[in-house]
């Protein structure tokens, strides 16, 4: 038969409450208390019944990740620290695929009035759009951001990726690189502006005129990098090296590159940024700077609980980022025209 709370409370010798509260992460339980009822969960092999949790605490157990992000791979690292996070919490996970703006209204309702979900993570886009914020705040539900633009009184997690990127081209140019691409991201995307600028303050430190351009625009998607990659290397001084802003993009370089009969690093060095699986899974593999996404994913997720266990708690962590030289990037060759 199944095990019931009431079996687990038996067991460890405390009230139902206390096991609710121990299942559900909650303070103020003695760690001896603790460690009594997860030993009895673990014996018993009890599982929650969230249907019933639900009824009981007025609240859905469930999470929702709110998105409007077109890199598949990004998104997929995301999802998976979340379900770590929830599975460790007993929650379950919703997606909500969300548009931008006033698009937005409809899809926070539906995902709102129907799932009823405790709170909500954002990534960019989303994590910047004021409709998004504006209404998550009237209607007082908890969220935490991925990457927020203005981190000031979020709770979340998010790295520096400026001074990522300016790691990241410090590499190219003491390569001997001195013109070098660069593949943007959606303008209204954090992500965007700050690797952008990395890129144009790596330029300046190493006292190399900006050249507008070798600046092309893209949507962090693979179907959008491979334009972008032409206009590059259409230029009468094409790039001997290409930044672009995500690894999805960088693929699609490379994409191009060889319809071109150009080989990566020898006639042109490719670097992007994320180290999603699609950056060691491409030859040859693809130097990058390794965000550590499920992570991130994981840890809003934990800052989210805790805001709702407790209004006022979670804060804004930053992580630790590392650039990842790998094969793809070499000294400027002499391309085959």
């Amino acid at each position: 038969m199944r095990s019931r709370i009431e079996d687990v409370a038996a067991a460890a010798g405390v009230s139902i409450k206390t096991v609710s509260r121990v299942l559900n992460n909650e303070p103020n339980v003695r760690e001896q208390t603790r460690s009594r009822v997860r030993e009895a969960v673990a014996r018993l092999g009890y599982k929650p019944n969230l249907y019933a949790r639900s009824l009981a605490g007025q609240r859905s157990y469930s999470l929702a990740l709110a998105y409007n992000n077109p890199s598949r791979n990004y998104l997929m690292e995301i999802q998976s620290g979340m379900l770590d996070a929830c599975h460790g919490n007993h929650y379950n996970l919703l997606l909500g695929p969300v548009g931008i703006g006033r698009h937005a209204l409809p899809d926070l309702s539906a995902l709102f009035d129907n799932s009823r979900p405790d709170g909500v993570v954002l990534i960019p886009p989303l994590s910047d759009d004021p409709v998004v914020l504006s209404y998550l705040q009237q209607h007082d539900i908890p969220f935490a951001s991925i990457a927020p633009r203005d981190p000031t009184g979020a709770i979340g997690v998010r790295m520096d990726e400026t001074t990522a990127v300016v790691e990241l081209m410090r590499h190219l140019i003491a390569l001997g690189h001195r013109r070098i691409g660069h593949i943007k991201g959606p303008r209204a995307h954090g992500a965007c502006q700050w690797r952008h600028a990395g890129y144009r303050a790596a330029l300046r430190e190493a006292g190399i005129a900006y050249d507008p351009a070798l600046v092309v625009g893209g949507q962090f998607s693979f179907e959008s990098g491979i334009p972008a990659a032409h206009r590059l290397l259409d230029l009468a001084d094409p790039p001997t090296a290409i930044f672009a802003a995500n690894d999805d993009m960088a693929a699609a370089v490379y994409r191009v590159a060889g319809g071109r009969g150009l080989q990566v690093p020898r006639d042109l060095s490719v670097c992007g940024f994320d180290d999603t699986p699609i950056a060691s899974h491409i030859f040859p593999a693809l130097t990058t700077v390794r965000q550590p996404t499920a992570e991130m994913g994981r840890l809003a997720t934990l800052q989210l609980l805790d805001r709702i266990r407790s209004p006022g708690a979670g804060r804004m962590i930053t992580l630790e980022h590392a650039v990842l030289v790998r094969e793809s990037t070499a000294a400027p060759g002499q391309r085959r025209r």
